[in-house]
């Protein structure tokens, strides 16, 4: 390690939409890259023309030092399994997993915190430098309906969990990373 780097293995990049989780996520991923493997572990699914689109500018937009491997339900036995082979892993995103985890897996609360415990432990244990894109859902009002409200409030405990498995925590606040933690 060099002289003043950090030696810290997790980040957790949350904030709003649009906000440049994605990209600071990528330049601190870069920051760590020595030569080795680097993985991007994306939970996205083409559902539809838009989102396939947004996936083809997002890969577009990555360094080609970085191998994208599509996860949208597995996401912690898949840094396990990358994690040792890996020199830094990006995943992105957990508000994407948890919709997955709800919307296709039919995943109870439980099942989402449990998954969420899962997932904090692997990114303790990957020998690896982490970073861990979310969104911040909590600040805006209360949504209207029960499944919006379950996902506003299980994506917090997610966040919640994740960040305190994470060594830093930064929100970005209009293409700005903010240091929380």
């Amino acid at each position: 390690m060099k002289s003043g780097e950090s030696n810290d293995k997790v980040a957790l990049i949350t904030g709003g939409a649009r906000s440049g989780k994605s990209r600071h996520a990528i330049k601190l991923a870069q920051s760590r890259y020595r030569g080795g493997r680097a993985f991007f572990i994306a939970t996205a699914q083409p559902l539809d023309e838009e989102m396939a689109e947004r996936i083809r500018r997002h890969r577009a937009s990555r360094p080609d030092c970085f191998e994208t491997v599509e996860e949208p339900l597995e996401v912690s036995a898949k840094l396990e399994r990358l994690g040792a082979i890996a020199d830094v892993t990006v995943i992105d995103c957990l508000t994407l997993w948890l919709s997955n985890l709800l919307l296709f897996a039919k995943a109870s609360d439980e099942a989402v915190v449990r998954e969420a415990t899962k997932l904090a432990e692997a990114l303790r244990s990957a020998p690896c430098f982490t970073v861990v894109v979310s969104s911040e859902v909590g600040s805006g009002i209360v949504p209207e309906n029960p499944l919006a409200r379950r996902f506003r409030d299980l994506l917090g405990e997610v966040n919640q969990r994740i960040a305190a498995a994470s060594d830093r925590v930064i929100l970005m606040v209009a293409g700005y990373p903010v240091q929380v933690k």
